[in-house]
């Protein structure tokens, strides 16, 4: 079985659970944050929205240099941009893991920043570790400004206090 067929269904399953999230954020709170060190929801859910675009520059590319600043990070000004930006990613990303062979998902990717190597692995394995894996962190981040907001937490991986039975 190609490592795409593998990657695929945990892929979608956590990307839907991440659209169920991203469809709740208030919009009449997108300024929220829950301490002055934390990210305003709007950049917390422009973030998410935003993330699963990197699986497809993992797959095109062979490094990423965090200190060339060309990234200009997305903030959401309202729901259905959010979830805009979000399902053009995740279309984007899964079409190219579909279409990657098994040697591109196993070729060397690097994580740079100021010349030095942060990070490097597989592919594949950045795909898993730091996009998918980043994706359920800020997820459950936006899950806990949900809570603090009043919105209704949606099921995950389970019942929520808000949604008791699945």
């Amino acid at each position: 079985m190609p490592i795409s067929h593998m990657l695929l269904p945990e892929f979608d399953h956590e990307m839907a659970n991440t659209r169920k999230t991203l469809e709740r954020i208030p919009e009449d709170q997108l300024g929220w944050k829950p301490h002055q060190k934390s990210m305003p929801l709007d950049r917390l859910a422009g973030h998410l929205a935003e993330l699963p675009g990197f699986g497809s520059m993992i797959i095109q590319t062979d490094f990423l240099d965090l200190s060339a600043g060309e990234h200009k990070p997305t903030v959401a000004i309202s729901q259905k941009q959010v979830v805009e930006v979000f399902d053009q990613k995740v279309k984007d990303t899964r079409a190219a893991i579909e279409g990657a062979s098994d040697e591109n998902l196993m070729q060397p990717w690097k994580l740079i920043y100021n010349g030095q190597t942060l990070f490097e692995g597989p592919r594949v394995g950045v795909i898993r570790g730091m996009m998918m894996n980043h994706v359920i962190h800020h997820r459950a981040q936006l899950g806990v400004y949900l809570r603090l907001t009043g919105v209704p937490v949606p099921s995950i991986y389970g019942p929520s206090a808000d949604e008791g039975n699945m």
